[in-house]
């Protein structure tokens, strides 16, 4: 496939509006840290029905200063515009008919996850009224269902520390330009749970665990020993072989489909030796013209 068949793509880092929405506590004001560190004019809280008219003032200031770094604007938009939430998807829409194409980037986590944030720092949820912190997050997850669905990258923060989140962040949007489909490839611990923004999983427990080798144990995938026993197995060769074959071939279709940001969840028991080694190898050998890879270990260092 050739990129003169593909329709036009804007990468993501380089999208005039990014709406940056998700779970209350999953991570949207580290996203928005990320972005204006980046360069990136944030806005925080804005009510959706103001979107099209910040897009204007956006277009006005650029008419006037051309060399304003202006082109570039992310809005964080949640519940707690309460009733004005529920008109996003209306303004989003609304901004498209105009010939706007903004991307909806969405925070995640699990309810266990959000339920230990909110009580560490010992805040209500924007939801919960006079009932549990849990109703409240329940009550979020049922109101953004369908933004879930429409959007064009989920982060799952779950298992991420702010200094993870932040570094995935930035590898979305400072990544190859040129690229036309962008690849995380996570390494996590299926004794953590499974990644929630994993759209395939691999599975590496098929492969002798190095835990059970007293010289490998406290070393991890990113390890020359560790990333040399795991390869050297029966099948792993053959495994990345053929999954890399298969990537390649969706890698087309998920171009033709419109879909550009994809993660590809690698798994092993405790995420720290055969899943870290088959990503870092795994993103290796993606690398290409028209894909862009980075890889994330969610758990490492967990153990």
């Amino acid at each position: 496939m050739t990129a003169s068949s593909s329709p036009t793509y804007v990468a993501l880092s380089e999208s005039p509006i990014v709406i940056v929405t998700g779970m209350s506590g999953a991570g949207r004001t580290t996203a928005a840290n990320v972005l204006e560190d980046l360069g990136w004019l944030v806005v925080d809280n804005l009510p959706p029905q103001m979107l099209s008219g910040l897009a204007d003032l956006r277009d006005q200031a650029i008419a006037r200063n051309p060399e304003a770094a202006l082109r570039k604007v992310a809005v964080v938009v949640d519940v707690r515009s309460r009733l004005w939430f529920n008109e996003l998807a209306a303004a989003i829409d609304g901004m498209k008919s105009h010939g706007e194409e903004p991307r909806l980037v969405f925070l995640d986590a699990t309810d266990e996850a959000l339920v230990r944030r909110f009580e560490s720092v010992r805040r209500p949820h924007p939801l919960q009224a006079d009932g549990r912190l849990l109703d409240g997050i329940q009550r979020e997850r049922a109101m953004l269902v369908e933004l879930r669905s429409a959007a064009d990258v989920v982060i799952d923060s779950s298992g991420l520390n702010v200094h993870q989140l932040s570094a995935k962040v930035n590898s979305l949007f400072s990544g190859d330009e040129s690229a036309q489909l962008r690849i995380a490839v996570m390494s996590f611990g299926f004794k953590y749970g499974l990644p929630m923004d994993a759209d395939i999983v691999l599975d590496m427990r098929f492969l002798p665990n190095p835990h059970w080798i007293p010289d490998l144990r406290p070393l991890t995938g990113r390890d020359e020993r560790v990333s040399g026993f795991v390869m050297e197995q029966e099948g792993a060769r053959e495994f990345l072989d053929r999954v890399q074959a298969l990537l390649e071939t969706m890698s087309g279709g998920y171009i033709r489909e419109g879909r550009r940001y994809i993660t590809v969840a690698v798994g092993c028991t405790g995420g720290k030796h055969r899943s870290v080694a088959m990503a870092e190898a795994l993103a290796d050998r993606l690398d290409a013209e028209l894909v862009d890879t980075f890889v994330v270990h969610r758990d490492l260092g967990r153990e």
